[in-house]
């Protein structure tokens, strides 16, 4: 009697060699793309510009060098108020990812802040702006401290005139500064509770919290901060997503506020016209702007 036991046979076995070989090749896929995602993490979270570029504020500025241990330089720029500079607060300026301190919205950024009447200091970071040295999560916290202690030992700025104000990545490199030394208030915008968490969000399927070498964990320092805390965040932000600002805010001990703006992660302090009004009437609530 004619039986279809062997063909059977045959047609599972075909099938699970089949079976496993598109499982060997989507774990090949898998580890390949995780290879991928750490091979190129700098990339992705600090998109360095190699040049400076060409623009330039309007206003009066000077480009100044930093001093740091090693061969390794690092500069900054220094907008002064035009009236009663030697008495008016000082920004510490941290910018972000994908931009160097000649950015258009960072230039925009320190006009404004210069208009209602705060000097601006914004350091360079290194791998940034034609800087040697490849950026990290460490090195840029190292460059962020070196700024602040221009700021206070040759510009001799008191810490009780000096803001430390950071965007997106700098952000994270604001929280870490500023639960180190001493402000008199922290201005964090587009700020992300933990990127590593971000990542993990925009690649669900990978192990990022596993791999990721830069995790910039801002959740798990600023309780450490005990200054006032202003955080402005865009509902349409399209990178650090709302609720991450949110996730932030509610760990930040008071005194804090939270001011929604418009405008998206890039635009905002360009479109909002109210962005710059939340800044001035935080530091004249906290008595540091007239």
């Amino acid at each position: 009697m004619y039986t279809s036991a062997p063909y059977n046979r045959r047609v599972s076995r075909t099938i699970r060699r089949v079976l496993a070989g598109i499982a060997a090749l989507a774990a090949v896929i898998y580890a390949g793309t995780i290879v991928w995602l750490v091979s190129h993490e700098t990339a992705i979270v600090f998109a360095p510009p190699s040049e400076l570029g060409n623009r330039r504020p309007a206003a009066p500025f000077e480009q100044v060098e930093v001093r740091r241990d090693g061969p390794s330089r690092q500069f900054a720029w220094v907008m002064r108020t035009a009236t009663a500079s030697d008495t008016r607060p000082w920004i510490l300026y941290l910018h972000g990812n994908s931009s160097t301190i000649a950015h258009r919205l960072n230039i925009l950024h320190y006009e404004r802040l210069r208009a209602i009447g705060l000097n601006v200091f914004a350091p360079e970071y290194r791998g940034f702006g034609g800087l040697e040295g490849q950026p990290t999560e460490r090195s840029l916290e190292q460059d962020a401290r070196v700024a602040y202690d221009y700021l206070r030992s040759a510009l001799r700025v008191s810490s009780e005139r000096i803001v430390i104000y950071g965007w997106s990545l700098g952000s994270a490199v604001a929280v870490e500064l500023a639960a180190r030394v001493d402000e008199s208030s922290l201005i964090l915008e587009g700020a992300p509770a933990s990127l590593v968490a971000v990542g993990q969000r925009r690649y669900p399927l990978l192990p990022i919290r596993l791999v990721m070498r830069n995790p910039f964990e801002s959740i798990a320092r600023i309780k450490a901060i005990d200054s006032p805390v202003l955080m402005l965040h865009s509902r349409d932000d399209e990178i650090i997503p709302f609720d991450e600002g949110r996730r932030l805010y509610d760990a930040a001990l008071p005194p804090k506020q939270f001011a929604e703006v418009s405008g998206g992660h890039v635009y905002a302090s360009e479109r909002d016209p109210r962005f710059f009004t939340y800044v001035r009437e935080f530091l004249s609530t906290q008595h540091i702007l007239p």
